[in-house]
């Protein structure tokens, strides 16, 4: 079986369903701390030929919460309405904003104010409307020490799971070592993702937008055939 780990992030580019695609199984972190820098709330759009950040507001806590105790903020509608007539904008004119638009527009206003679950359900919607089946598991639902971190962590989920092989991205060269997974029989690969080029109207490519993009101006036979379009090291 092979394996995937990853923080839950909201419509995020296409190297992340290049990942989900390519395992049996993808766990995706619930219990993992939030942060601001971080992709878990918002992502990159265009907008008048230009990358536009959107973001969704949260309820003011702790920043040391993890992400499945953070919550959308009560008064969000009105900052959703703002994202989604900005998506409208942006993409109207776009090929598929006629088939891509109302699964935008289910994903943000689905009611439900925790940030995970709200998370959680954008990626269940995306990998539907792309036919990707790969099992989906919450982390907090495996049964392992989780107060374990890092490299330790990844090791325990892929061993209770049963996992032969564990795909991570290739940005994760610098924090696991092959030899470890090694002695626990566990393969280590590193995703490359090749973030291809596609017409944008008629503006400058610009990479790494959030799916949204990928889908407004590709088929979904078209985005299927990106989902192989990596190496794996």
């Amino acid at each position: 079986m092979t394996l995937a780990i990853m923080q839950p992030y909201l419509f995020p580019y296409i190297g992340y369903w290049q990942l989900i695609n390519i395992v049996d199984t993808f766990v995706v972190y619930d219990n993992i701390q939030f942060s601001k820098s971080g992709w878990f709330n918002r992502n990159n759009i265009l907008l008048n030929g230009k990358k536009t950040l959107f973001s969704m507001p949260l309820r003011k806590d702790s920043d040391s919460l993890d992400v499945v105790d953070r919550f959308i903020s009560d008064e969000a509608q009105n900052q959703i309405n703002k994202i989604l007539s900005q998506i409208q904008s942006g993409y109207n004119k776009a090929p598929y904003f006629k088939d891509v638009f109302p699964l935008v527009k289910n994903i943000f206003m689905y009611d439900e104010k925790n940030l995970f679950k709200y998370i959680h359900n954008s990626i269940v919607e995306v990998c539907t409307y792309l036919d990707i089946d790969t099992h989906i598991i919450i982390s907090s639902a495996i049964d392992i020490d989780h107060s374990l971190k890092s490299q330790e962590k990844v090791i325990a989920l892929n061993k209770t799971l049963g996992s032969s092989q564990y795909i991570n991205p290739i940005g994760g060269t610098v924090l696991y070592n092959a030899d470890t997974f090694k002695n626990e029989n566990i393969k280590l690969k590193f995703l490359e993702s090749e973030v291809p080029e596609y017409k944008q109207f008629n503006n400058e490519f610009i990479p790494y937008l959030s799916i949204i993009d990928v889908l407004m101006f590709n088929s979904k036979e078209d985005v299927k055939l990106m989902l192989k379009r990596y190496k794996l090291i």
